[in-house]
Parts: structure tokens; C-alpha cells; sequence
């Protein structure tokens, strides 16, 4: 047994190597091949701002219109909703400054006063109740915030700075959700003078900084809002966002100081950038999720014994190790360990390729059976880590044709039509750190992305955490769904992601945050 899984990760790091050598991604013989950068820091003259890199544009700056990560990296400095998120992950007064449920489905709200939108508008009582009604209304409707928010039936004023929230549901996780994008507050008046198409272009928050240049796929320049109601906070006059989709041409510009930081570094490119004396490397663990799903519906995965038997086939940890460069933790549920209801005690499959023989054995699968796994093209990690998933169950008598499509038709067609094979590649954000956004999307039955799974008790255990806002309930309620969902084995939990940035060492008290929103309370530069 200690042989062949010494023998199986010999195998997977040469499989790795030749993967490499093939023409994967040019930046690991950059990194392999890079020597050390050294010299003054050509940043140091830029002063009192920061550049970031960022990998895309959101192409609009509504709340209201945007799903995206790459919205929130750049807007939440620009906008705030009634509470906050902290990077420590901890909700905060934001708007509000404090709250409080009247019942499960009442919640007052008592709002910060003397704050003023970037155009010198008043924020008030008004003004929540305009976001909402906005939101929820025919043309939040339009947008794919709307869901998130549907269990307030409206916003009551009771005060100038006071308002009542009436839910027609009991929402669990709706504070983090209002933490969130979609509900962040909006300018009455600038929006009803501007027009919508106006605001798209031209946001108006009550943030740190105020929107002063977009150019749309190209650059976000904010500057520090002099008028902010925490203003002592912000230390950085400027912070340009510099739009550069290919990671060796961000990389370059790290190199020349032409970016103070770079988001979303490639394993691949570590070294290269670790090589420059006046760039350091910093690590942050995300609510990000990565497994691969089964289609219960196709055989021979409708088993419970086959999903069980790949489980242990597959060699997570090598996978990580030798892959993502330990960029990576191992997870047994779909949720990172950030996320209220991950389940500590329970541990990742194993790797035992000889119990998932067996368990095929039982389930009579012809040896030589091949499983279509579809994964998106654009992912140049994920090819690999499908290339050793193949290896792994090759090993245990089964083939594996892996097929590569683009990455909308993916994720808008094939998977909610049941046609990703077998297996396909499955990631989730989790952006609300709580289990209930992820479990209810993937395992509720007929939801868009879950085709074809469906388990009785599973249904019980979602509906009965909705039912209550005790977080005590609500935990011992995950903790046996994640029990019945791993020995269900709907998926094969692979790794919660690991960011890595690069950052110029001029900048000082920087955390890279956890779930991509950047801050920049006591943030300097020297």
C-alpha cells in the first residue's frame, strides 16, 4: 500500500512536469529560470497612492446590476451598505451603527448620522428606504441581486434616522447578506436627477474614496473623500486600479514598478515574483471552493459507491502539494473553513485506492469503464489537476476522457442541462461565509445548478436551518448536512483556494483580504 502511493505521486509529479514542458502556462519556466531582481525600488517616487492590478473590469459600477468579484474589489471603497464586513471577516456597524430584531421577522435599524453622499447629498432614513425599494422593485427585478434580497417585503421609515426592515421570511444569513453588494445605499436625488445609464458610469457612494476616472476596460482611479465620516482612517490620497487580464504582463509591471500590488498571482509565477527585492509575497485563505461534481442521473455514478469509490481514489493532498504549490486547504464539505457551518470534525476522504477497488468491485463496474469529466478551457490549473484525477482512477480500472469547453456555454448550458458528464469541475464563492447560500444553490432539488441531485433529508436539514436565526441550531443542523452529504459523496471536496498577491514592499499594514473586497483603513506608503 506505502509503495504504490509513493509509486502514484513519482508518477504525478512527472505527469506535472511533461505538462509543464507541453506548453501549459510559459510563466513556470520563467519561474524556474528567473534570477533575482535587485536595484532601487522604482516605485518609491509615485507617492501618496497605491496601483493595483486587477484581473477584470465589471463593465458597470450599479450595485444592483453586478454579481461579480471583480465589482466589490474596487466599489467597496466607493459604497457602503447598513453593516460591514471587517477583514477579519466580523460584521460591523456600517450605515447603521446598530440594530436590533424585534422579532424573527422585524429588524430596526438606527443609521449613522451626519454622513453625506460623494455629491454633497444627505444619507438618511430616505435614502435607505430608496435603495430597497429600488432593489426590490421593477428594476432591481432585472438584476441578479434581487434573489438574494427577496425575504424583505419592504423598508418602513420611522424616523429621519431610523427604519424598520419587514421580512415575509425568516432570513438567517440576511445581515451578511446586507454586507454584501447588492444592498449597499444609494443617492436618491443624484440618481432620479442623473438617470440610471448616469450612475452606471458615475457611482456615487458614502465610502473612503469617490470614483474620479473610469475607463472602461482599461482603469478605476478613487481618491480619498474628504467629507468621509471616518476620514482620520484613510491615510492614501489616490488608489488606481489598473485592469490587466494577463498575468505575465501584470507580473512585468510588478517587476518595473509600474503596479504596487498584484492580485491573484499564479502559483507558476511565485518564485519570479519573490525574486524581486522589493516585492514580497503575502497569502490569504478564501471562501473559494473547488470539487468536482457528479451527475447522479448518468451511470455509473447514480451509485453511491462509485462517487464513494473515486473519492478514496483520488489523492488529494499530492494534488495540493505538487500542483497548487500548497496553495491550498483540504476541505470534506463544499465550503471553506471560513464559512459558518463548516464542519471541523470531519475529516477529507482518504486516499485508498485499494477500498475504492473494492467498492467497484461491489458495485460491478466493468474495469476499462470510461467517465466524461468536463472542465472549463480557460483554467490552466484545473487541466492539470483533471490530467492527475485521470492517472488516479486509471489506476482503480477506470478511464477518463476529459473534455474542455469555454467557459460560458459551461457553466450556462451544460452543467444546468445535465450535460457535463459524469464529473465536472464545480467552484463556489461563498460569498455570504455561511453554508446556506452554497448548500441551498447546489443540493436544493431543481435549483439551476443542480440538475439532477436530490436526497429527502437533505431537503429536511436546508429547510429546518431557514426555519430559525439561532445560530446554535443552525450550526448543529450544517454539521449533520455535511454529514449525510459526505457519505452521500455528491462530489469529490477537493480545496478551499488560497490567494496569492505580490506587493511592493513601499506599502505598509496592507492585509490582503479574505473574500477580495479591498480596504485601506491605516494603509501608508513610504
Amino acid at each position: 500500500m506505502k509503495k504504490q502511493k509513493w509509486i502514484a505521486l513519482l508518477l504525478v509529479c512527472i505527469m506535472i512536469v511533461l505538462t509543464a514542458c507541453s506548453g501549459g502556462t510559459s510563466s513556470k519556466d520563467e519561474s524556474k529560470n528567473s534570477s533575482k531582481s535587485s536595484g532601487e525600488n522604482p516605485a518609491a517616487t509615485r507617492g501618496n497612492e497605491l496601483v493595483i492590478r486587477v484581473a477584470g473590469d465589471p463593465q458597470n459600477w450599479d450595485p444592483i446590476d453586478t454579481f461579480l468579484l471583480a465589482w466589490s474589489t474596487v466599489a467597496t471603497s466607493v459604497f457602503e451598505g447598513l453593516v460591514s464586513r471587517s477583514l477579519d471577516l466580523e460584521i460591523q456597524p456600517g450605515l447603521a451603527e446598530s440594530w436590533e430584531y424585534i422579532d424573527d421577522k422585524t429588524i430596526v435599524f438606527k443609521l449613522r448620522q451626519g454622513v453625506t453622499f460623494h455629491n454633497g447629498e444627505p444619507f438618511n432614513a430616505e435614502a435607505v428606504k430608496f435603495t430597497f425599494d429600488r432593489l426590490l422593485g421593477e428594476e432591481g427585478q432585472q438584476g441578479p441581486q434581487y434573489s438574494n434580497y427577496t425575504s424583505i417585503d419592504n423598508v418602513e421609515v420611522t424616523g429621519d434616522y431610523e427604519v424598520t426592515m419587514h421580512l415575509n421570511a425568516i432570513d438567517p444569513v440576511l445581515l451578511t447578506k446586507l454586507s454584501g453588494y447588492g444592498a449597499v445605499i444609494v443617492p436618491p436625488k443624484y440618481i432620479q436627477e442623473q438617470g440610471a445609464e448616469n450612475f452606471d458610469m458615475k457611482p456615487v457612494g458614502t465610502g473612503p474614496f469617490k470614483m474620479t476616472d473610469y475607463q472602461r476596460d482599461k482603469q478605476v482611479v478613487i481618491e480619498r473623500y474628504e467629507d468621509y465620516w471616518n476620514k482620520d482612517a484613510i491615510k492614501l490620497d489616490k488608489v488606481t486600479f489598473k485592469v490587466i487580464p494577463e498575468t505575465a504582463t501584470a507580473l512585468a509591471e510588478l517587476q518595473t514598478g509600474n503596479i504596487d500590488i498584484m492580485t491573484r498571482l499564479e502559483v507558476s509565477q511565485a518564485a519570479t515574483a519573490e525574486g524581486t527585492d522589493f516585492i514580497e509575497l503575502k497569502d490569504v485563505s478564501t471562501p473559494t471552493a473547488y470539487s468536482i461534481r457528479f451527475d447522479p442521473a448518468q451511470k455509473p455514478v447514480d451509485d453511491v459507491r462509485v462517487r464513494q469509490a473515486i473519492n478514496y481514489a483520488i489523492d488529494k493532498e499530492t494534488i495540493v502539494k505538487e500542483i497548487l504549490g500548497g496553495y491550498g486547504n483540504l476541505i470534506s464539505s463544499f465550503q471553506s473553513n471560513l464559512s459558518f457551518g463548516y464542519n471541523k470534525d470531519l475529516e477529507p476522504y482518504p486516499y485508498d485506492p485499494e477500498k475504492a477497488k473494492k467498492l467497484l468491485a461491489e458495485a460491478k463496474v466493468p474495469e476499462g469503464t470510461t467517465l466524461e469529466f468536463f472542465i472549463p478551457g480557460t483554467d490552466g490549473t484545473f487541466k492539470e489537476i483533471a490530467q492527475a484525477v485521470a492517472f488516479y482512477l486509471q489506476e482503480v480500472g477506470l478511464k477518463v476522457s476529459i473534455n474542455s469547453v469555454e467557459n460560458t456555454t459551461f457553466q450556462s448550458e451544460l452543467i444546468p442541462q445535465g450535460k457535463a458528464g459524469q464529473m465536472y469541475k464545480n467552484g463556489w464563492g461563498g460569498w455570504t461565509l455561511d453554508f446556506d447560500n452554497t448548500a441551498y444553490l447546489m443540493y436544493h432539488e431543481g435549483e439551476f445548478w443542480n440538475p439532477s441531485y436530490k436526497n429527502e433529508k437533505v431537503e429536511q436539514l436546508l429547510a429546518a436551518e431557514r426555519a430559525t436565526i439561532n445560530n446554535e441550531e443552525r450550526q448543529k443542523i450544517f454539521k449533520e448536512l455535511t454529514e449525510v452529504l459526505y457519505e452521500d459523496a455528491a462530489e469529490v471536496n477537493l480545496y478551499s483556494e488560497v490567494e496569492i498577491y505580490a506587493v511592493n514592499k513601499r506599502i505598509k499594514d496592507f492585509q490582503p483580504p479574505h473574500d477580495g473586497r479591498f480596504r485601506f483603513e491605516g494603509v501608508t506608503v513610504e
